[in-house]
């Protein structure tokens, strides 16, 4: 669950703040926004962890640390570097389906356009590209890339910047389904947390079209290329950088002192 629990966490700081408002229940709430809609997963792991916490020191911890928490252990336990995460959110009462649907990059985005969405919560290029590698970990549905498969554009079939094997493999995977259909984002080492992201992009071999326009497209090429080649060959470096944006991520505007409230239940409100 590591890569469910970090994105939970991504998704979550990105709305609202780091609030835990991506945990509350309802049809206008964040888990049913289009980017969290059958792919946002691990609320049942924050739900048994708030339950012992609850049962020990009631109404001390947010949900909001929690899902940071787990989002810091699901890299540790994946292989990646130790953080000491900064504690003392406190939970939000209302969820945010617009600002989900809205304020959270997408796949399909170009580079700059991503780019925005991270300056618009206080997070910088470097963010982009340290934060992205996450995808060393996890998996993606087929509708998230199978754009990059077929009628790609007027001249080519295929998106050029997509390996031509690895290619012909997803759409071996994608073809007949729904769009459910997964795969590792880091086919190299799916559930390690390592710097092979990187490589892989420098061989186009990253998943997602906003994975590979990190290095390819023409933003991409302009501002991130050299980053992606600096982690590409320095896993300790990469790692250093990940812990700060991590920090960083989880200090995004969270409720603190005497605002929002410690839920007893992360889907509700008190």
């Amino acid at each position: 669950m590591g890569a469910s629990l970090l994105r939970l966490h991504f998704h979550d700081c990105f709305v609202n703040g780091c609030d835990g408002s991506i945990l509350l229940d309802g049809e206008s709430g964040e888990k049913f926004a289009l980017p969290n809609r059958n792919s946002a997963r691990g609320y049942e792991v924050i739900d048994a962890i708030k339950t012992d916490l609850e049962s020990v020191c009631p109404e001390v911890v947010s949900c909001a640390d929690i899902v940071a928490l787990a989002a810091s252990y699901g890299v540790l336990f994946s292989g990646g570097p130790y953080y000491c995460t900064l504690l003392g959110r406190r939970d939000g009462l209302v969820a945010n389906q617009s600002g989900a649907n809205n304020g959270l990059p997408s796949p399909f985005e170009s580079i700059d356009k991503i780019t925005q969405k991270f300056n618009a919560v206080g997070l910088n290029t470097t963010d982009v590209v340290v934060l992205s590698g996450a995808h060393t970990i996890g998996r993606a549905r087929c509708a998230l890339f199978s754009s990059r498969l077929s009628n790609f554009s007027a001249t080519n079939s295929v998106d050029p910047t997509l390996d031509a094997t690895l290619a012909v493999s997803l759409q071996t995977l994608c073809a007949g389904g729904d769009g459910n259909q997964t795969t590792a984002l880091d086919a190299s080492s799916a559930d390690v947390f390592d710097n092979h992201y990187y490589q892989n992009l420098l061989v186009e071999r990253g998943l997602l079209s906003s994975d590979q326009g990190l290095f390819s497209s023409p933003d991409g090429i302009a501002s991130t290329k050299e980053l992606v080649q600096t982690y590409s060959s320095n896993r300790e470096r990469f790692f250093c950088d990940f812990v700060k944006s991590m920090i960083k991520m989880g200090n995004i505007s969270p409720l603190t002192g005497s605002a929002g409230q410690i839920r007893k239940n992360c889907r509700v409100a008190n």
